[in-house]
């Protein structure tokens, strides 16, 4: 991979674009030689490359952080929280957003500018790779230029997916802004015409991207192949989205991780948990469930951060007797919590709720605080009762623990993460089936992963979509963007009035929806924007 300064430089020439003004006067048009910009850098496989390692960093971002610091709130909470199985728990200003909608859910909102900004930025960035893969003077043969179109096609897709849900019809691009592009005059396209664009994008990754990559972090055919088979089932479409998810799962080079593997195999813990484990992520690590997972280096110029488990595990230092280490997970700020419905969907023997996958006690390490009678090395349980902020003995998820050693304490994780997992395939081909009556298939794709984690299998009769849904968040809570599901299914609003007491009393229809930016509207002056309805 080539050195991520130059990666990062070309995030910041070509997400600069998009603001750019232009002159027609030859003598004010800047050429420069001694900077990287697109002009000079994409010419060559190598430039085109260091352009893709920009568009991968942006992906990154979505579990770093949306503020200009980007180590507080979260590009995911919008995501996942707000749900039937997430909920806000510390509650800034951008988790109150999702957790008492109502007037702070508008159009002025800095999380909701912030997220618009961060999809458009990668949506320009891959379209100038797009359409200058085609210039004249580029020196990559055929092949080299239709993988390196493929990515960034597949990045722009991703993109765009995000746009579809989280605003419904949203403007469409497909090539690069420049000064002499600027356009003030854009239409919002329907969401339906939005994911066929996206399909259109996937169906080429598809059939150019190769099957495997020596980069563990880039894209394949499979990913290509997942994506297609969530984007029919949102298009209504479920005999195109088996046939996309079968393609997957028929593909030898992935299954299910069923058995202990790598760098913590000889320790206590299950299966379902090792392939998060950092040394155990990719596939060249041993992770055969792994479809796409996002790298992070630590003290690497580029390398990139997460805040995942500063996001989802708690601030249980704040309990007498408990200071912050890796054996209890390293430091969280407990933004985001599991709701009661999401720690008490599993059976007792079901391995992704017990205690290797969710955190149900701590240990007492902090003799300055310890509590009369209490021993270093006793434990402290957490307590499952009402949803509340800042609960510090609230249970987590495992799947995001780890801290550096050198210091426990940063806020920042540079492990890499599975970010789509076989698992989430299989549930799709459950709910393709399911809604072409095939109920017997369902049933069998879904009894792959509960018997992999230790839990009872069903019948047929006992596939519906409530069950899929259910069986997605044992499986994928805090991976899946679990907003996305409910809106693709239908079912946000019901769900959530179901299962988020914090959330039901104050979500309504409208909130279905994010606002568009207010100053996305007030600069397309050139041609009214509407705005989602009720803002």
């Amino acid at each position: 991979m080539l050195p991520r300064l130059r990666a990062v430089a070309l995030a910041l020439v070509a997400l600069a674009a998009a603001g750019a003004t232009g002159c027609d006067d030859e003598f004010l048009t800047e050429k420069p030689r001694d900077i990287i910009v697109a002009d000079n850098l994409y010419t060559d496989l190598a430039g085109f490359e260091a352009g893709l390692n920009a568009l991968y960093y942006q992906v990154r971002r979505e579990r770093a952080g949306s503020d200009d610091g980007q180590t507080n709130n979260i590009f995911q909470t919008g995501m996942v929280i707000g749900v039937d199985n997430g909920y806000g728990m510390y509650l800034s200003p951008t988790e109150r957003l999702f957790t008492e909608y109502g007037v702070r859910n508008n159009s002025q909102d800095d999380y909701i500018r912030r997220t618009w900004n961060w999809l458009y930025q990668t949506i320009n960035a891959a379209n100038t790779i797009i359409n200058r893969a085609d210039g004249p003077a580029v020196t990559m043969t055929t092949a080299e230029k239709e993988r390196v179109v493929a990515e960034a096609r597949l990045i722009r897709a991703w993109a765009y997916r995000h746009l579809s849900y989280m605003w419904g019809a949203v403007p469409v691009t497909l090539e690069e802004s420049s000064g002499e592009a600027i356009r003030t005059d854009w239409e919002r396209i329907p969401r339906d015409s939005v994911r066929r664009i996206i399909v259109a994008d996937l169906l080429y990754a598809e059939s150019k991207l190769p099957t495997t990559s020596s980069n563990p972090g880039k894209v394949t055919k499979a990913v290509a192949q997942h994506y297609l088979a969530e984007m029919y089932l949102a298009l209504g479409q479920p005999a195109q989205a088996e046939e996309k998810a079968q393609a997957v799962i028929n593909d030898p080079q992935y299954k299910l991780i069923t058995a202990r593997y790598g760098v913590r195999s000889t320790q206590p813990g299950v299966p379902f948990m090792d392939q998060f484990v950092d040394g155990n992520v990719n596939r060249s690590q041993g992770n055969t469930e792994a479809l796409w997972v996002l790298q992070y280096a630590f003290n690497t110029v580029g390398g990139g951060t997460n805040i995942m488990r500063r996001s989802w595990v708690t601030r249980y230092e704040s309990n007498r007797g408990l200071a912050v280490s890796l054996e209890n997970g390293g430091r969280g700020i407990g933004r985001l919590a599991m709701t009661r419905y999401a720690l008490n969907l599993y059976e007792p023997a079901d391995q992704r709720g017990g205690e290797f996958a969710v955190r149900r006690y701590y240990l007492m390490n902090n003799a300055a605080t310890l509590p009369a009678g209490r021993r270093l090395g006793d434990t402290v349980k957490t307590v499952v009762a009402a949803e509340k902020a800042n609960d510090p003995l609230w249970p987590s998820t495992r799947k995001w623990d780890g801290a550096s050693p050198i210091d426990p304490a940063s806020a920042e994780q540079y492990g890499d993460q599975p970010y789509i997992r076989l698992a989430e395939t299989y549930l799709l081909l459950a709910e393709a089936q399911f809604k072409q009556g095939k109920l017997a298939p369902a049933a069998d794709a879904i009894n792959a992963l509960r018997r992999r984690a230790g839990a009872s299998v069903i019948t047929p009769a006992q596939v519906t979509l409530d069950f899929i849904l259910d069986e997605r968040s044992r499986e994928l809570v805090t991976e899946e963007q679990r907003r996305y599901t409910l809106l693709r299914t239908g079912t946000l609003l019901d769900r959530v009035k179901r299962y988020n007491p914090i959330t039901a009393p104050v979500m309504i229809a409208r909130d279905t929806l994010l606002p568009i930016p207010q100053d996305v509207i007030d600069a397309n002056s050139g041609k009214p924007m509407a705005q989602n309805p009720g803002f």
